[in-house]
């Protein structure tokens, strides 16, 4: 059964990548994670804008996908779907403005943890994109992997924090 999980896992990281006018899609999560895991994993203001940002731009391609003939198609979309898509951009904007404001409201410091959002946009965009169809298996797996990848990536982070520099680009103190 675990098998199963780790192959719709596989599924939702590979499928945006499949046709090229999907990949402008998801490359953007991409770079900001990473860039997010350059920053730090305090939640702090500048995290607080890059998830804004990351979620709002989330929220925009899934709105995108629904656009048929110029106008958006209401039909097509489902309640599920929805739902996602507008507390998507909610917490975005709310993040952006945290982030401007330099300020948190009670409870909503976790809006400057990029790799949550990171993670959890780039794994629901094939379904919300409407690539894959929503199923409670499917939530199940980007459940599962949510911990162990944040641990991976944490490892990570730390093991090239440890890599001893080069020392270019340093000024002397002579």
């Amino acid at each position: 059964m675990e098998f199963e999980y780790f192959t719709l896992f596989a599924e939702l990281i590979q499928k945006p990548f499949e046709k090229t006018q999907w990949v402008w899609g998801i490359v953007p999560l991409y770079f900001s994670w990473a860039f997010a895991e350059l920053t730090g994993e305090k939640p702090n203001f500048k995290t607080a804008i890059q998830t804004g940002f990351n979620l709002l731009w989330a929220g925009a391609q899934w709105t995108w996908q629904y656009r048929i003939g110029g106008r958006l198609n209401l039909d097509a979309l489902f309640a599920v779907i929805v739902m996602v898509t507008a507390l998507t951009i909610v917490l975005g904007a709310l993040a952006v403005y945290c982030g401007l404001r330099r300020r948190f409201p009670k409870y909503c410091s976790f809006l400057g943890h990029t790799r949550f959002s990171s993670y959890f946009t780039i794994t629901l965009f094939p379904i919300q994109a409407n690539y894959l169809k929503w199923s409670w298996d499917r939530l199940i797996a980007i459940l599962i992997f949510a911990v162990p990848t944040w641990i991976i990536l944490s490892l990570l982070r730390r093991g090239l924090a440890t890599l001893p520099s080069t020392g270019k680009g340093k000024k002397s103190r002579s």
